[in-house]
């Protein structure tokens, strides 16, 4: 008997929501303790996790008035695929914490929205099965794994399944200290795998008395000495575009531009080093350093469409949203994950017309105020 999986149904309170601090709410309320703290919890004093929100907060729009506004366009695309608009669903580990259909409910919703999902290594399900969901709008995340052949094995599958760009994490050889995780010994479920990097009875050997049982798993399964000289290994791998996440400097930027690497500027959400430089902030730099000869993307801190604008006004092609997804999948599952992209749409499109911008390509420079 063949199951169809039906899409989630959209909840009196999902559709009630106006905005995503609405949805965070309501997605936080239905976690338990274990999973909540992994998803929100930042680095150390969480500096950098409050830093890319309030980035974004001191930036000024400069609108501009008596424009014809009747027809505002939101679309774009990002590394050849069109986009509905600016945003894209960045990689998160175990979204089977926040609903049984996890990634899978997370793919439909992307692809539904005409928008793209980076699918983490550390998903609850297989590539293939997330690639059938959304096919030809997901991309892969990978990290640098101490086994070179168990990353070109990972790689081969998600171009084989369809996966349009690779994205390679830089801003993690060891994991942030999450200090929740930490304290209430973080574990993934029993009925949880991740079908990417090992076995289930793997995590399980590593639940300790003390810590996060992520971590004990991170910290053996990751490369330490993974550098700029070993993309060339990777490329010998992969036809795929390469995309580095976690640059935050215009020395690293200037670096991967050299490399033909596209660049994801990212502080992996306020969770590896504390007190780094927010986004937003690095993304100037960032963008001037590249000067046009690859994309750049940014995650961290985009809960408004004025965020959206203000990040494509720096020179950002999208932003790619971490926690706000997970937030809208706990809600809601699919449904909570589409309303999320529905609800920025929305505000996207209200934003451009209020500062007097017909289209995406119109957003620049002299939109924002430092």
């Amino acid at each position: 008997m063949t199951t169809v999986n039906l899409p989630d149904a959209e909840t009196p309170e999902l559709s009630g929501t106006v905005n995503l601090a609405d949805i965070e709410a309501l997605g936080r309320s239905r976690l338990d303790r274990n999973a909540l703290e992994y998803y929100a919890s930042g680095a150390n004093d969480e500096v950098t996790l409050a830093a890319n929100r309030e980035g974004f907060r001191r930036i000024r729009l400069r609108p501009r008035m008596l424009v014809d506004v009747s027809n505002v366009d939101t679309r774009t695309e990002v590394l050849g695929l069109p986009l509905s608009l600016p945003v894209g669903i960045a990689p998160s580990a175990f979204h089977g914490l926040a609903h049984p259909e996890a990634e899978r409910a997370t793919a439909r919703a992307a692809a539904a929205a005409g928008s793209v999902m980076t699918l983490s290594t550390f998903s609850n399900t297989p590539i293939e099965e997330v690639a059938r969901e959304a096919p030809g709008r997901f991309w892969f995340q990978l990290y640098p794994y101490t086994d070179r052949e168990l990353s070109a094995e990972v790689v081969r599958r998600a171009e084989m399944a369809g996966a349009r760009a690779l994205v390679l994490t830089v801003d993690a050889p060891f994991v942030g200290r999450r200090e929740p995780n930490e304290r209430h010994r973080f574990a993934l479920p029993p009925h949880l795998k991740v079908p990417n990097v090992g076995s289930r009875e793997r995590l399980a050997e590593l639940e300790s008395e003390s810590g996060s049982q992520l971590v004990n798993y991170f910290q053996g399964l990751i490369s330490k000495t993974f550098t700029w000289a070993d993309l060339a290994w990777l490329r010998s791998v992969t036809s795929l575009p390469i995309v580095l996440k976690g640059i935050l400097t215009a020395e690293d930027a200037l670096l991967a531009a050299e490399h033909a690497c596209h660049v994801w500027v990212s502080n992996h959400g306020g969770r590896q080093l504390d007190t780094a430089v927010s986004s937003i902030e690095a993304l100037p730099e960032v963008v001037e350093a590249v000067a046009g000869h690859v994309e750049v993307y940014l995650d961290g801190g985009v809960t408004r469409g004025t965020d959206v604008l203000k990040a494509v006004a720096l020179g950002a092609k999208a932003v790619f949203l971490g926690r706000a997804t997970l937030w809208g999948l706990a809600a809601g599952g699919e449904a909570g994950v589409r309303r999320t992209l529905d609800l920025l749409h929305d505000e996207v499109r209200l934003a451009l017309a209020l500062c007097g911008k017909q289209n995406i390509g119109q957003v620049g420079r002299d939109l924002v105020r430092m």
